[in-house]
C-alpha cells in the first residue's frame, strides 16, 4: 500500500495498513450522472474519464482556485460481504501509486469497520446502515423509511421538485440522501454488478469534497455555456445535445439550472429541483428558481449574493486568461451554508462562507490536448457568456433585495 493512501486512511490517528476504503453514497450531488462517492470527509472520488483526468493533471495556475483540488487516483472493486451487501473498496493503483502524492496526508477517510454500506437486499434499494449503531437506529427505521426509502421505479415516477424532512442531531439538521444521487447510484451499481463477472477494476479520480465545511450545504448546479457536446461527440449525441440547448435556457443566456438543493429553515426541508425541471425553465423561471435557491424560506439570504458576485467575477477574468480551451458540458457549483452559525460569520471580510467552483471537465479540450483533431482558439466565449448572464441575474436580485 501506497504511504499516501495509508496516510488518508488514518482515522483519529491510527492506521489501517491492507485495507482499502469503503466508499459510500455522496448525498450532496444534485446533477450530472456520474456516480460520485464519499471517499472520506473531505475528499469524494468519480469514475476516472481520461479527458477531464488530462485536465486535472495539466490544470493552468490560474483556474486551480475554481475547481476542486485533484488528489490522485484509486483502483475500486465491486465487492459482495457475507450478508449480502454490495460494497465499493477503493485500494490504491499498483501502477499510479504515485498519482497518491497530490493528497494532502491531514486527509480523513474511514476505516471499513466504520463505514457505512449499501446493500443488495430486496427491500431496500439503499440501505445506509451503520454497523457500530444498526441496533440503535433500528427503533427509528420506520420513520426513516417513510421519509428516505424508495425503490427504482418509485424514483422513475418522482416529480421534478421534491420536498423531504430533515432530521435532528445534536441540533444540527441531518441529510440522509438527495433523490438525484440515490438515482445515480442505483444505475451505477446496477451496471457494475451486471459487468461483475467480465471486470472488477475501475479507476477513479480522487476530488476535493466542497460541501465539507458547511452543516447544511445548499447546492446549486448549472450547466454552462451554449453548446454541451464535445468535438468527438457522435452525430446522434451531437443532435441530442443541440436540441437540449435549443430548447432550454442554455441557448438564450448561455446557463440552465442542472440540480439544486436548498434548505428551507422555516419548514425544516430541503428543496429540491432535477436536471429535468431545469431543461423546461423560460427565462423568467430560471430568475425564479435563482431566488428560490437563495432564499431561505424565511428571507431572502442577500448577505450571499455580493460574495457571489465577487467570485464569479474573478472567475470570468481567469476563464478570458485561458486560451484555447473549451469547457463543453461542464458545470458551475454555488454552495453556502443553510443552517449558518447564529451571529457568526465565517468570511475573512466578515461576509458568509461561499463557494464558486467549476466541476466536470469529461469533453473539455485545449491545444495541449495533442490527440485532439479540433483546435480551437482563443476564449470559451459561450462559457463566458452564461457566467455575464449570471452576472447580470444575479446583481438584478441584490439591487432588487436593497430596495
Amino acid at each position: 500500500m501506497s504511504p499516501a493512501l495509508e496516510a488518508l486512511m488514518q482515522a483519529d490517528g491510527t492506521p489501517y495498513p491492507g485495507k482499502g476504503v469503503m466508499l459510500e453514497p455522496f448525498v450532496h450531488q444534485v446533477g450530472g450522472h456520474s456516480c460520485v462517492l464519499r471517499f472520506g470527509e473531505q475528499t469524494i472520488c468519480k469514475p476516472l474519464i481520461p479527458r477531464e483526468h488530462q485536465f486535472y493533471k495539466s490544470l493552468p495556475p490560474e483556474m486551480r482556485k475554481f475547481t476542486p483540488q485533484y488528489k490522485g487516483v484509486v483502483s475500486v472493486s465491486f465487492e459482495e460481504d457475507e450478508e449480502g451487501n454490495l460494497c465499493l473498496i477503493a485500494y490504491p493503483l499498483r501502477d499510479e501509486s504515485s498519482d497518491l502524492g497530490n493528497k494532502d496526508p491531514s486527509a480523513d477517510c474511514e476505516p471499513k469497520s466504520k463505514m457505512l454500506k449499501w446493500s443488495n437486499k430486496k427491500h431496500s434499494p439503499l440501505h445506509l446502515e451503520n454497523d457500530l449503531y444498526s441496533k440503535e437506529r433500528a427503533r427509528h427505521s420506520r420513520k426513516e423509511d417513510k421519509i428516505m426509502s424508495y425503490n427504482r421505479d418509485e424514483m422513475q415516477q418522482q416529480p421534478d421538485v421534491l420536498y423531504f424532512s430533515l432530521e435532528k442531531g445534536n441540533m444540527v439538521p441531518q441529510i440522509k440522501h438527495n433523490p438525484w444521487s440515490l438515482k445515480c447510484h442505483q444505475q451505477h451499481l446496477q451496471r457494475m454488478k451486471e459487468n461483475a463477472k467480465h471486470r472488477n477494476q475501475y479507476k477513479f479520480i480522487l476530488l476535493e469534497n466542497l460541501t465539507w465545511k458547511y452543516k447544511v450545504p445548499c447546492v446549486l448546479d448549472l450547466k454552462m455555456g451554449t453548446r454541451q457536446h464535445g468535438d468527438d461527440a457522435s452525430e446522434e449525441k451531437k443532435a441530442n445535445q443541440i436540441r437540449k440547448c435549443q430548447q432550454s435556457t442554455s441557448a438564450s443566456i448561455g446557463v440552465r439550472l442542472c440540480g439544486m438543493q436548498v434548505y428551507q429553515s422555516d419548514t425544516g426541508q430541503l428543496m429540491f429541483m432535477n436536471k429535468y425541471h431545469g431543461r423546461k425553465l423560460t427565462l423568467a423561471g430560471f430568475k425564479e428558481a435563482l431566488y428560490q435557491f437563495f432564499h431561505d424560506g424565511c428571507r431572502l439570504r442577500r448577505e450571499l449574493l455580493s460574495p457571489v458576485l465577487r467570485r464569479l467575477r474573478e472567475m470570468q477574468a481567469a476563464l478570458e486568461a485561458c486560451e484555447s480551451y473549451r469547457f463543453y458540458s461542464s458545470s458551475l457549483l454555488i454552495i453556502y451554508d443553510g443552517d449558518p452559525p447564529q451571529n457568526s460569520h465565517s468570511g475573512e471580510s466578515g461576509s458568509p462562507v461561499v463557494d464558486v467552483r467549476m466541476i466536470d471537465f469529461a469533453h473539455t479540450t485545449c491545444r495541449h490536448y495533442g490527440e485532439d483533431s479540433v483546435v480551437h482558439e482563443g476564449q470559451d466565449s459561450g462559457f463566458i457568456f452564461g457566467l455575464q448572464n449570471l452576472i447580470t441575474i444575479i446583481s438584478q436580485l441584490e439591487d432588487h433585495s436593497s430596495e
